[in-house]
């Protein structure tokens, strides 16, 4: 994918006259502020679109400009600089743009930038360069290669993990998905003759033993920047391991919003069993859809032998699963078992080892009243048409009752997180288009804050009344699978053709990227196909600062313990990539809501531009509506006040500070590549405009394998 890059020579002398200084400032204003807002210039390539796209997700603002629209902003001195109060503003601390040169030969808007970037010292980032002098590089003709790098190792460098990529271990695999398509064209050249060019990832030159840069730092002019030689889009895995560093370069470490990267898995159903696949009647004897005469009930669930597993797997990963819990399983065991109950009396005893999660007491579906009498169900009505909905008390008691139990088995569990049966009483298409009207009354009566919901029907964090709802992710590991050869032929039923004997789902819904071509081997496919892909869509979310969490069911830690492999493939790939500064955070349903509804709230307040940061000298300033909570990333050692700020997290601190409608500031450490700069004044302020929050079309379209049951 290569583009035609232009070539303007610009003089020190034509640099400062574009920007309108004074003859001789041929180095940084000293007496800068400088806001915390980035400048991405978009050619609509997918490069800048990532670029754009991670800066969103972090909370950092941005303003973005792009070429192909017709009646744009032009980029002069005026709009990238200005004054406030006397003291000289620049309005963007990094500029982003689609290559080095994106404009026309003898563009004043480059003159224009590359002067505001020498006057205050602004980094800027090519988002994909040709390797050419002009970008620090000699021309990949030049002993170098251009050409795809699918399945290259890729690694950084000395310099690079010294650098703004230390979060990485220095592993950086390209991916390699499809053979028969081309996902990563790059130029791979060393350092042009005398130019300042230090690589910061690089990979082996195919047929030889030289090493091409990938992205390195080009010093020249009094200007740096960021040259990146590989094309990529926002979802893929080598620019989800780089986009921390490439902001972490841009910004100095310095700037609002921070990315973590997050991983929880809730295990549902935990005491009570589910019900197995019937590769003969191809659907699951025991649920409402699964109406043959000859369907019987086949129960999978854990033994204590399955629990001892789980304790020993969460102490070598280092990682805490989030059980969800239905009592009714335990006590309808111990009626059939003159009080016996293993399973129950191995998890009450290793309680401690697992966070714990209200299932409901029966997991029954809280929703509409089901008519079952048809294949797929319905709501049943009155005798008005009305629909027949489960009352508020019967779902107060469902919740109440498996709470009682849990408090009295000693569960470790906080009393205003709850997952429905099925995510039940909540809206569920087509059959029910709206919640149950008693199901917010009966949350309030219980005292329900947070509520899991199913991210394949709602990605988004919605009220319940005066709950809110934690997405969580459903994983293809299905619920009514304890072996590996039932989970393939249930998945070969779902996503293969009716001509191959499956579902047909595929044909009503080609957008979904799990469908086969052929079906998988049962004895083969689960390792070969399966575990592969549901671990790279899981570690992408991973790689992508989401909290969301995933679910899987007990079904799946017992018998083959088939969730396993893609668990270790998740927690096994992260830790051969990043360094251990950078862990994996794994939060309890409450702390991810909690997460979720900051960054809505902050989003809100940007969006709304009643956000203002900059930097003068050593000294941070943002301020934000009264009760937003403020988000930031700054280096380690920044106080705030006489406390230190954040939490450390891959090389710096980050966290949330509420705003009392005052201005917050934060003290930053000096470092060797700070710009001092003059006190503020503080009675000038400026409101940012708005981010723009543009995302690139093309998202992944799943459509989920099984519901929560």
């Amino acid at each position: 994918m290569k583009r035609t890059i232009r070539t303007t020579a610009f003089t020190v002398g034509a640099l400062i006259a574009t920007l309108g200084l004074p003859a001789g400032t041929a180095h940084a204003d000293t007496d800068a502020r400088v806001d915390l807002r980035v400048l991405v210039v978009s050619d609509g390539g997918p490069s800048t679109d990532a670029i754009a796209a991670e800066l969103t997700a972090a909370g950092t603002p941005f303003t973005e400009i792009d070429l192909t629209q017709a009646g744009r902003q032009v980029i002069d001195a005026g709009f990238l600089a200005d004054t406030v109060g006397g003291v000289p503003r620049a309005k963007f601390q990094a500029v982003v743009l689609p290559n080095d040169n994106p404009f026309a030969d003898g563009s004043p808007e480059m003159a224009a930038l590359a002067a505001y970037e020498q006057t205050y010292e602004i980094p800027q980032v090519d988002a994909y360069a040709y390797a050419r002098p002009q970008a620090g590089l000699q021309v990949p003709t030049s002993g170098g290669y251009s050409g795809s790098i699918d399945g290259t190792q890729a690694a950084v460098t000395t310099a690079g993990r010294a650098g703004a990529f230390g979060y990485l271990d220095g592993a950086v695999p390209f991916e390699d998905n499809d053979p028969a398509v081309n996902e990563s064209y790059a130029y791979l050249s060393q350092p042009a003759p005398g130019a300042d060019f230090t690589p910061l990832v690089e990979a082996t030159i195919p047929g030889t033993a030289t090493k091409g840069s990938l992205v390195g730092e080009y010093r020249h002019d009094g200007r740096r920047e960021l040259v990146v030689t590989f094309v990529y889009n926002q979802y893929q895995q080598q620019f989800r391991l780089l986009a921390r560093g490439i902001v972490e370069w841009m910004t100095g470490g310095v700037h609002l919003g921070a990315s973590r990267n997050y991983f929880a898995v809730h295990v549902d159903d935990v005491l009570a069993a589910d019900d197995r696949w019937n590769s003969q009647l191809n659907c699951t004897p025991g649920d409402v859809d699964c109406t043959d005469p000859n369907a019987t009930p086949d129960p999978i669930r854990m033994t204590p032998a399955d629990v001892d597993h789980a304790v020993a797997w969460e102490q070598d990963k280092k990682f805490t699963f989030d059980f969800a819990y239905n009592a009714v399983g335990s006590v309808d065991q111990r009626e059939e078992n003159n009080g016996v109950d293993l399973l129950a009396d191995r998890l009450i005893a290793d309680r401690a080892k697992f966070r714990w999660v209200n299932h409901t007491y029966t997991h029954s579906f809280l929703g509409c009243v089901q008519d079952t009498a048809v294949v797929p169900w319905k709501c049943a009505t009155n005798a008005d048409g009305s629909t027949q909905w489960i009352s508020r008390n019967e779902i107060a008691d469902e919740i109440a009752t498996n709470r009682v139990w849990g408090q009295f088995a000693g569960l470790p569990q906080e009393t205003d997180e709850l997952v429905t049966g099925e995510h039940s009483g909540m809206r569920v298409l087509p059959q029910q288009p709206v919640d149950n009207p008693n199901l917010a009354p009966a949350l309030a009566d219980t005292g329900i804050k947070w509520i899991g919901s199913d991210n394949s029907r709602e990605p988004d964090q919605r009220a319940v009344g005066q709950a809110t709802t934690v997405p969580r992710y459903p994983m293809n590991v299905f619920y009514n699978a304890g072996k590996a050869a039932e989970q393939v032929d249930e998945y070969n039923w779902i996503y293969t053709s009716r001509a191959q004997g499956g579902s047909g789902i595929c044909e009503e819904n080609p957008a979904t990227t799990s469908c086969l071509a052929a079906p998988l081997d049962t004895a083969t496919g689960y390792a070969d196909k399966i575990v592969p892909l549901e671990t790279r869509i899981a570690l992408g979310h991973v790689l992508s600062n989401d909290p969301k969490p995933h679910f899987i069911h007990q079904s799946n830690l017992a018998e083959e313990r088939i969730a396993y492999p893609v668990l270790d493939g998740v927690l096994g790939g992260y830790q051969a990539l990043f360094a251990d500064d950078t862990p994996v955070v794994n939060l309890r349903m409450k702390d991810i809501g909690t997460e979720l509804k900051r960054r809505a709230d902050w989003k809100s307040a940007l969006n709304a531009g009643q956000v203002t940061a900059y930097r003068v000298g050593d000294k941070v300033t943002v301020s934000a509506p009264t009760g937003v909570q403020v988000t930031a990333t700054l280096p380690t050692g920044t106080t705030q006040g006489s406390a230190a700020f954040g939490t450390a997290y891959a090389g710096a601190v980050s966290g949330w500070t509420p705003s009392t409608g005052t201005p917050l500031t934060f003290t930053v450490p000096a470092t060797p590549q700070a710009t001092t700069l003059a006190p503020t004044d503080t009675h000038a302020t400026v409101t940012t405009p708005a981010p723009h929050t543009r995302v690139p079309a093309g998202v992944r379209a799943q459509v989920p394998a099984t519901a929560d049951h």
